[in-house]
């Protein structure tokens, strides 16, 4: 049986954290979440940066298989709904804990099922929300004046300016992201059908129309579509060359950042498309041969802050939306997450028509698949 909640922090212990590392935003607020969660619980937090969260994944099933149930290396992990769907499978994360947290009330998740839905797999309690994200798109004004509203018009776009669009591998999760966007896009009347697990009969079907918009993009992209970028940052260098002029993230507040930091020239404006945008929660979980599970749930707790929720909304520090439900805040509470003035770089606040949400895990990889199978063999 779990210790009550107010005892779990013991002080001394040292927390693990596995997550990307790609992004000065993140790595800046996971260092101000190290100096928090120190001076409130004398915990010791270390941000293991990763290139790819797949690597912490393999450790702990490594692990798993060397018989070390009990002293894991990964106390806490950022993942998202590939990776769970592999740590699930394999059995490899605490179970049961998340509902004992008293902040995941805040995320009123019996009015929110995307708080315990990841990429169409039930969490069971297995990972706590940590933040909301969705696919946007950003350009250079100075050169263009009408951006692509649509994947129709993505097209357009491409043809009028040859050369100056590209998105990374399906290796990387924002390239397999963009393949997802465009396969709802095409759907727009048949979305149910992607909340299943994938069935070839029909992947098949409703893949068609997604590959003959590639065949008709890729000889349109940046180097004929016969190079592609290997990681999202690549775009943003692209962008900030004048090589392309118009990329995409995930992450809508890292453009007007960029911009404040000189990494992107002052008329990059963001924007979301019109037929939608691909969306999703992100969670972090916890390895089940953790050897501090109280350290790690009262870590994840404090994410779940109001305080630590509403600093890592803040556009100059991350701009990650918060999973709170903020009717269930005070009214104290509540204006911290008033928007602050906006960047003529950022996105605006109205700006998107429809969340898109991630289908079904199977289908990543069922994309990524076929796409290599499809593409691979030219780069």
């Amino acid at each position: 049986m779990l210790a009550p909640f107010s005892v779990w922090a013991q002080t001394g212990p040292t927390v693990h954290f596995h997550a990307w590392g790609g992004s000065a935003q993140v790595n800046s607020y996971l260092s101000w979440v190290s100096e928090q969660v120190a001076a409130r619980h004398g915990i010791t937090l270390k941000h293991v940066k990763l290139a790819d969260t797949s690597d912490a994944v393999s450790r702990v099933l490594a692990e798993k298989a060397a018989g070390n149930h009990t002293r894991g290396s990964v106390d806490l992990i950022w993942i998202n709904g590939e990776n769970f769907a592999a740590m699930d499978r394999h059995d490899l994360l605490l179970s049961d804990w998340v509902a004992s947290l008293p902040n995941f009330a805040l995320t009123n998740p019996s009015a929110n099922p995307a708080m315990v839905t990841d990429f169409g797999l039930p969490t069971r309690g297995q990972e706590a929300p940590w933040g909301k994200a969705a696919l946007v798109f950003y350009y250079n004004a100075r050169y263009v004046d009408s951006p692509p509203q649509s994947l129709p018009e993505l097209l357009t776009f491409a043809r009028r300016y040859p050369g100056r669009f590209t998105y990374p591998l399906p290796t990387d999760y924002l390239g397999v992201s963009f393949l997802k966007y465009a396969l709802m896009s095409l759907h727009q009347g048949d979305h149910a059908v992607f909340n299943q697990p994938v069935s070839q009969i029909n992947f098949d079907r409703l893949t068609a129309p997604l590959w003959a918009f590639l065949d008709a993009l890729h000889p349109l992209m940046w180097r004929q579509g016969d190079y592609a970028v290997r990681q999202a940052s690549e775009l943003q260098r692209l962008m900030s060359g004048g090589d392309l002029l118009l990329a995409f993230s995930f992450t809508a507040a890292e453009i007007p950042s960029a911009v404040a930091r000189f990494d992107l020239p002052p008329t990059i404006r963001t924007y979301a498309m019109q037929d939608g945008s691909l969306g999703n929660v992100h969670f972090i979980g916890i390895p089940y041969n953790t050897s501090v599970p109280d350290a790690a749930k009262t870590v994840v707790n404090f994410l779940l802050s109001p305080r630590a929720q509403a600093e890592k909304q803040k556009t100059a520090v991350w701009g990650d939306q918060t999973v709170l439900d903020l009717q269930l805040l005070s009214e104290a509470e509540r204006a911290a997450f008033q928007p602050e003035s906006p960047s003529p770089a950022a996105l605006p606040a109205d700006a998107f028509s429809a969340i898109l949400p991630e289908p079904h895990a199977s289908w990543t990889d069922a994309l990524r698949e076929a796409w290599f199978a499809r593409y691979g063999q030219r780069l």
